[in-house]
């Protein structure tokens, strides 16, 4: 029998190699604007057409490269870096010219022009498939300028694999950001299909900043310094009030380059502690400074995690750095409460509280309720009500994988409109607590409905329907508004724009990161078109972490979350009644998309118990 191993040629095993380093434009990117800091570049630009599918350039002014140099760039193992072992756990730069550039040859056709500021010429070199097809000499600039064409054109299968553009660009904008943030004293432009998009010239690390994440930082940044023998740390956390639902504007470096730690992370947050929501994140962009042989850069393949050998002083120092820097420029929590003038004329507060009243007060039960020790207990134990639980809280969540509903829902759905539909509902006495909660009679005692989870669940359904062919009509607006954002979240709308048509939002980009909206859903309320686009924009990226969503399950989740009626909001007995009837005609009436309750049953048999009766 022949023998069965065999070495693989040389091309392909540069391409499995490149599927460690290059898993998708962005990583490309990535790799790219790193070499050309390490050359020493003070301009950097990048240029992509088709999301980086078709073209990544990168030009940069650095040292450039000799015609030998260029050419062992390319090969496997090629490095400037590291001559023996000890030098892989010294290594300070980002990553110089040899250790991407073979992978990025063995699944692109890759031109690369180069030159010495002491050579008269350059070289341009022509790769394909690993392999030089030309070399030649060429005037040119100072410096290098790289472009890859045609990414994985000869990997079909890896290619088939990518995003769809907005999606794949806003992975090159996050890398991008990553190391634009890192250098603020090189100037970076992003051009995408012959648009410039970022435009960032040199500066301090906070005009940097202030450049990527908007002007809304300007004033609302506080300085971290902190220098010691073993480490130091610089940057800038925003103050509390910049703080959002979402982890989008947070940046940790060390040794300049960027990297994701969930034990760093929670340092920061544990500065922030009692200053900000629980479910609410700082922006933070810091950067630490470490002998490189006290941490291991070597983990992952895109250097994105790390591992410090002493990681409890690490985070003990993050978290002691920005605390003081808290502390000194005198953020603290504050409550700020708008009292109402009104209440001040109130007899409670007006009038003395006599030993008469206070008597009366005491023998009410009101009073016991709240000062009797277990009282909780005691009615749940007397009354017998311990299976409401059951009722309200779902055994499983809507199926997340697609807007359809799963089985198990579509079953606890029925059930909850056959107990519905059996029990005869009442709309023409609605009573509403509170500003949030309906009171909803039936021939067996009354539904308790949230108002909020009830309409939440009522324009999910809408939204499916929408989606699925039935579009929502737009309301066009005769003043149409514009909105500017940052350049993350004009790639993500961008992304959007189709389901929101569906929606009833009629989006048009306007260049610069500038949208009109023309037109949005009857009911949001003139003038609010903005903050109902920004606020959604919010929401969806709450989501965006979590890959169980669909893009389109995000986005439903988000409009529905962020257009339902709020909590404290009165409602007209007009109001009140259509809700509960279009609670009431939806497929799953009972839990909001993310599975908590819309309304509680109290059956009369259970209070007549409970008053001994």
């Amino acid at each position: 029998m022949p023998d069965i191993i065999q070495l693989l040629p040389d091309n392909i095993a540069n391409q499995i190699a490149a599927g460690e380093v290059i898993q998708r434009p962005a990583s490309a990117v990535k790799e790219l604007l790193e070499n050309a800091v390490d050359a020493g570049a003070d301009e950097v630009k990048l240029i992509i057409n088709d999301a980086g599918k078709s073209l990544i350039q990168v030009i940069d002014n650095g040292k450039g490269m000799s015609e030998t140099d260029a050419r062992m760039a390319f090969e496997r193992h090629a490095t400037s870096k590291i001559s023996n072992i000890e030098d892989l756990f010294r290594i300070k730069t980002m990553g110089f010219r040899g250790e991407a550039l073979a992978s990025i040859a063995a699944v692109a056709q890759v031109e690369l022009k180069t030159k010495r500021a002491e050579d008269e010429t350059g070289v341009y070199l022509e790769i394909e498939n690993s392999i030089v097809i030309k070399q030649e000499p060429v005037a040119a600039p100072t410096g290098t300028s790289i472009a890859m064409k045609n990414l994985f054109f000869n990997v079909p299968a890896r290619r088939n694999f990518l995003k769809s553009n907005p999606a794949e660009l806003r992975h090159i904008v996050d890398e991008f950001i990553r190391v634009a943030m890192a250098f603020p004293e090189v100037f970076f432009s992003l051009s995408s299909n012959g648009q410039e998009v970022f435009h960032l010239e040199k500066g301090t690390l906070k005009q940097r900043i202030v450049q990527i994440l908007g002007n809304n930082y300007n004033a609302k940044l506080v300085s971290v310094q902190e220098h010691t023998d073993y480490m130091n740390i610089y940057g800038f956390v925003g103050k509390p009030e910049t703080a959002k639902k979402t982890r989008g504007d947070q940046y940790f470096f060390v040794n300049n380059r960027f990297i994701k730690s969930a034990y760093l992370n929670h340092a920061l947050m544990n500065a922030f502690d009692a200053m900000i929501a629980k479910d609410s994140f700082p922006m933070y962009a810091l950067f630490i400074d470490l002998d490189p042989s006290q941490l291991d850069i070597n983990v992952h393949p895109t250097k994105q995690e790390i591992k410090f050998e002493d990681e409890k002083i690490v985070y003990a120092f993050v978290q002691s750095a920005v605390k003081h820097a808290l502390a000194q420029f005198s953020i603290t929590p504050t409550l700020d409460f708008d009292l109402d003038v009104s209440i001040q004329q109130l007899d409670a507060v007006s009038k003395p509280f006599t030993e008469e009243k206070k008597s009366s007060a005491t023998s009410s039960s009101l009073y016991s309720t709240f000062t009797k020790k277990h009282q909780s207990h005691f009615i749940e134990s007397k009354s017998e009500l311990k299976h409401w639980k059951d009722f309200y809280e779902p055994e499983n969540k809507v199926n997340i994988d697609n807007p359809t509903l799963s089985g198990d829902e579509i079953g606890r759905g029925q059930q909850a409109l056959h107990a519905a539909n059996d029990q005869r509902t009442s709309t023409d006495n609605l009573t509403q607590l509170h500003n949030s909660y309906i009171v909803v009679q039936t021939n067996k005692g009354y539904y308790l409905v949230h108002q909020q989870n009830a309409h939440e669940r009522i324009l999910y359904e809408q939204f499916i329907a929408a989606v699925d062919g039935k579009p929502i009509a737009t309301q066009r607006s005769l003043f149409p508004a514009t909105l500017e954002l940052s350049v993350t979240d004009a790639v993500l709308l961008n992304e959007l724009l189709p389901d929101l048509n569906h929606l009833g939002y009629l989006l048009e980009p306007f260049g610069n990161n500038t949208f009109v909206i023309q037109g949005s859903p009857a009911d949001v309320t003139d003038g609010n078109e903005k903050v109902a686009v920004e606020k959604m924009l919010e929401q969806y990226k709450h989501f965006s972490n979590d890959l169980k969503y669909t893009k389109r399950e995000k986005l439903l989740r988000s409009l529905a979350l962020q257009q339902s009626i709020k909590a404290g909001v009165s409602l007209t007995d007009k109001e009140m009644r259509v809700l509960i009837e279009n609670l009431f005609n939806c497929s799953t009436p009972n839990i909001t998309p993310n599975g908590k309750p819309t309304y509680l049953e109290f059956k009369k048999d259970e209070l007549d118990k409970m008053f001994g009766r």
